[in-house]
């Protein structure tokens, strides 16, 4: 006889179980969620749990009816699942046998939701023991699916298939391995097309479901059957089930990605059956799988011509697609005046701080700064899809929240969404066609009395405003003075999309060259834009600071003559929104100073704008994530406001490097102790942005940046040296930025730990270690790492013999190697260079080596003071040996020919000189 339970603790257990879900009785909850944490400690445990699971019917010593038996059930189901997630390794092989054979039994409870729980636990299995661990199961499971017996109840069926989808999605990788010369996807994939013959409607569609999981990876034991499964997809295009219709629309999604040559011909059939499916209102999930058809082929380089005969079928079904749903309606309508209420918590999105772009030689100091999209994550027109990051397994739930039931479908990725991002992408591709179909519902509905009508079209109008613009130039002078009207408009969400619209259309406002045609619109357009940002509707002040954002974008400079209204404006903002809009608005400040620069170092713009920046500054604390938006935010003010930041420049420059210890200190407490929560290292790389920030501003040989990075405590250089090693690839990026920085505007003072720096950075260079990593950001370490190094040559001169040799040989290995992209080949042949101005003769005995490939990538950079700089070190290294330069005379010659008189570099004149000495020596020898 197996495992039997004590009745005793069963009946303690299963009303701990039920109350830990009560949501009625708060204090019973805790208490039976104290008791079940203790009771993990039994050596049974698991196999009380799992009886529970299995038990269809509550036994008779329990004494509790069905519903709450039910409620026992899924909890126990929960938290087996995860004592099998935490602590397998620890649970006995006896309770592993009993749970494995007992919890098979919950795949046929009559229950949707016990069987799904039972689904649950049988992956989470799988998932830590593998597929070996419990070698039969899949056998049992297709059995059960198969019906092999005859007797195997549909729900049962259902079960098995469920449980089956789940393991595959877990291990898709492992069931395609060798296994004593088996690989379990060659026998499961048959069966599964098998199953997609299933009279079970779910087992049909999670047959399909399972099928596709494989589709997008091209298991070899799927190709094999692809035409089939191609010909049962047809058969069943117009299952009866919405279901299986759903997982169609999906499969053929991923055919797009993989095979397009498998669509390609069936493309008008698909067509008729996308749109068909996509008029399913009373199905919004299926609508919107139709739909992501649409945007799949219009983003795929080799079909998305295909759907140019299909675009009046296409087009009218997006834009029917676009109006918010009567239930959306209802949720939306009146949106309210919610200025003055605080947001919550769960409002704020996470914010990530943004990788100081990588040094690059356009610019003297070798700086790139990325401007903002002009979109905000939450404005209406916004149709960025969010993947579904939720840790839950299908049946889980999430803890109940009252006030956000239902949601807001300006949150989520849904069938409106997907429709304009869908004409977007059209419009981008045919142009004038789409727009010629989209018109007569602009006209039909921009002015609609119903405010979902005129809200789509808006919507509409916006779409196609990238792809259409040329055709739709010549209806703006009408359409842009309406679309401003309908900032007044009663419906917040009217307003709010109407401010992303107008963003879209900013740019031609922006370059009107007529004086009286861009006070007509352009000067309309931005008050009107401006004025909503002090909307008393929190979404609607979003929108309008996100298309702000993007009229800066467009305007760039030609904002200059109205930088005060701006900048007067912004200051209200600063007064009026709550913590969620702040992150906006320091995309709208920084995007301003980054586009109109010195402008905005006026002492009136400075006595508007810095007193209310300073004041957002000390309220945020250290530990928020706001710092990160606030950080750049002023990093871009620093850089435009110039020598004129210096009254501002100590307490935050002092404020960043207590940031940067506290996380570097709790790092090292965490890697010491597995308990503790790493920080987060964008408090990093914010912070050491703004100290670059600061350091160029304050400029080259400024007293106070001396005194700054002399005074930081603690030691400026030692913290950076820390930085330069940190794992992430973000932060060494950002401090390899301010190293350069460094040697640039205050080299004295950088110049004493070059014994302690140069080492670090020499070991950074190490190409092997990037190309093992296969990691963009790692290039753009090096990247920084390169410029960096250059920098210090320059300024370090003679001084570099003692590092030439190690520095000499990570270069050329980076600019030798193919894989190696473009512009990191390009950075360390300029670092070569520059090493050359002072180390020149420890360079001379390699030049044979190094000439040629330094020569090839300098051919493609633009002509800068750093490019003057290598040619310099690299000419001297000629002088030192010439006699090296014999089998590439001609592409030097060229180099020299080619070279600009050099107005403007202010190195021109040594540079040329040292080309005239160099050819004379070299035409002696040749």
């Amino acid at each position: 006889m197996g495992w039997q339970p004590q009745e005793e603790p069963l009946r303690q257990l299963a009303g701990y179980l039920r109350d830990s879900l009560s949501g009625h009785d708060r204090n019973a909850q805790k208490h039976a969620t104290l008791m079940l944490s203790q009771a993990k400690s039994s050596p049974d445990i698991n196999n009380y749990l799992t009886f529970l699971i299995a038990s269809r019917d509550p036994p008779p010593s329990l004494n509790i009816n069905q519903n709450d038996f039910h409620t026992i059930r899924s909890s126990a189901a929960i938290m087996l699942k995860n004592d099998v997630k935490m602590f397998y390794n620890s649970i006995s092989a006896g309770s592993l046998d009993y749970i494995r054979s007992s919890i098979l039994i919950g795949l046929q409870d009559t229950n949707l939701q016990i069987r799904s729980y039972a689904g649950n636990v049988i992956t989470e299995i799988v998932r830590q023991g593998g597929i070996l661990g419990w070698p039969q199961l899949l056998a049992e499971l297709l059995a059960l699916v198969g019906n092999e017996g005859g007797n195997v109840a549909p729900d049962t069926q259902d079960g098995a298939m469920s449980a089956l989808l789940k393991i595959c999605e877990d291990n898709r990788k492992a069931l395609d391995k060798d296994y004593q010369g088996q690989r379990p996807l060659e026998h499961i994939i048959p069966r599964l097309l098998d199953f997609t013959r299933s009279p079970i409607p779910r087992v049909r569609a999670n047959a399909l479901a399972t099928l596709n999981v494989f589709i997008p990876h091209q298991t070899k034991a799927l190709l094999a059957i692809l035409d089939q499964l191609l010909i049962q997809l047809i058969q069943l295009a117009y299952d009866q089930s919405d279901e299986v219709r759903r997982v169609i629309c999906r499969c053929f999604v991923n055919l797009v990605d993989v095979r397009p040559d498998k669509i390609a011909p069936h493309m008008e059939g698909l067509v008729d059956y996308m749109v068909i499916q996509q008029r399913q209102t009373n199905d919004e999930e299926l609508a919107l799988d139709a739909a992501e058809f649409w945007l799949c082929v219009g983003e795929h380089d080799q079909l998305r011509e295909t759907l140019g005969p299909y675009l009046n079928k296409i087009v009218p079904v997006l834009l029917e697609s676009m109006v918010y749903s009567d239930e959306d309606v209802m949720m939306l309508e009146g949106g309210g005046e919610d200025a003055e209420e605080e947001d919550r918590a769960e409002d704020m999105k996470p914010q990530f701080a943004k990788s100081k772009g990588a040094r690059i030689m356009s610019t003297p100091n070798g700086d790139q700064v990325s401007g903002l999209n002009g979109s905000s994550n939450s404005a209406s027109g916004d149709y960025t899809k969010l993947e579904d990051d939720n840790d839950l397994d299908e049946g889980e739930i999430e803890e109940y929240d009252e006030d956000d039931e239902g949601g807001n479908p300006e949150d989520r990725w849904n069938l409106r969404k997907c429709s304009a991002a869908t004409l977007d992408v059209l419009a981008s591709i045919f142009h004038g066609p789409v727009f010629e179909i989209t018109l007569p519902y602009l006209m039909e509905n921009l002015r609609h009395e119903d405010w979902p009508r005129r809200e789509a079209a808006v919507l509409a109008l916006g779409a196609v405003a990238d792809g259409c613009m040329v055709v739709v130039v010549p209806h703006l002078p009408q359409l842009v003075p309406y679309l401003i009207s309908l900032l007044s408009d009663s419906e917040p969400v009217v307003r709010q999309i109407t401010c992303w619209s107008l963003g879209r259309y900013s740019e031609w406002a922006a370059h009107l060259t007529d004086l009286a045609a861009k006070r007509q619109f352009f000067e309309p357009m931005m008050e009107g834009i401006l004025t909503k940002m002090l909307d008393n509707n929190k979404r609607v002040q979003e929108a309008a600071a996100s298309a702000f954002a993007n009229l800066e974008e467009k305007a760039m400079a030609k904002l200059t003559d109205y930088c005060e209204p701006i900048v007067q404006q912004f200051v209200k903002c600063f007064q009026k929104y709550k913590d969620r809009n702040m992150f906006i608005l320091y995309d709208c400040v920084q995007t301003l100073a980054e586009h109109v620069g010195p402008a905005l170092a006026t002492d009136k713009l400075i006595n508007l704008l810095m007193p209310a920046l300073i004041e957002r500054w000390s309220k945020v604390a250290d530990q928020s994530r706001e710092l990160f938006p606030l950080l750049e935010c002023l990093s871009y003010v620093a850089n435009a406001m110039d020598v004129k930041f210096a009254p501002f420049a100590g307490p935050i420059f002092t404020r960043c490097i207590t940031i940067i210890h506290q996380n570097l200190q709790e790092y090292l407490v965490a890697v010491n102790n597995e308990a503790m929560e790493k920080p987060d290292k964008d408090f990093l790389v914010t912070s050491l942005d703004l100290l670059s920030a600061i350091i160029q501003a304050l400029g080259n040989g400024s007293q106070r940046s001396k005194e700054l990075v002399s005074t930081a405590q603690p030691g400026f250089f030692d913290l950076l040296t820390f930085c330069m090693e940190d794992p992430s690839n973000d932060v060494r990026q950002s401090s390899y930025a301010l190293l350069g920085d460094c040697a640039i505007y205050v080299f004295d003072q950088l110049q004493p730990f070059l014994p302690k720096i140069m080492p670090v950075l020499i070991e950074q260079l190490n190409i092997d270690k990037v190309m093992d990593e296969e990691t963009e950001t790692g290039f753009s370490v090096v990247n920084n790492a390169c410029w960096s190094s250059g920098e210090i040559s320059t300024n370090h001169g003679l001084g570099m013999a003692v590092f030439a040799e190690g520095l000499y040989q990570r270069l050329v290995a980076i600019l030798v190697n193919p894989q190696v992209p473009t512009s990191v080949n390009e950075n360390a042949a300029i670092a070569l260079g520059r090493l050359g101005v002072g180390a020149f003769r420890d360079l001379a005995p390699h030049l044979q080596d190094f000439a040629v490939p330094f020569l090839a990538a300098m051919e493609k950079v633009g002509y800068t003071d750093e490019k003057a700089f290598a040619f310099q070190g690299f000419s001297r290294v000629v002088s030192t040996n010439p006699q090296a330069m014999e089998k590439c005379l001609i592409p030097f010659f060229e180099a020299i020919a080619r070279y600009p008189d050099g107005q403007g570099h202010i190195h021109s004149e040594l540079l040329h000189d040292l080309f005239q000495k160099v050819s004379i020596t070299l035409r002696v020898l040749k």
